[in-house]
């Protein structure tokens, strides 16, 4: 699984770095990191979850 955020597209609703903050977190501008590109395997319905609830679907999965 590949994960990536348009951080131009990005709300900065904080949503995602709520339901899994192993992936993702606010940057000091507030908009989304992505600290895990390639999460385990374990994360996936968390990052899932965290994909469907970007209001602006700015979260991309792969794989």
């Amino acid at each position: 699984m590949f994960v990536s955020v348009d951080r131009e597209a990005c709300a900065a609703t904080g949503g995602c770095a709520q339901l899994c903050p192993d992936v993702f977190s606010i940057g000091a501008d507030g908009i989304v990191v992505v600290e895990q590109e390639s999460p385990d395997e374990s994360l996936r319905a968390a990052v899932i979850d965290a994909a469907d609830l970007c209001p602006t679907a700015a979260i991309s999965v792969e794989g």
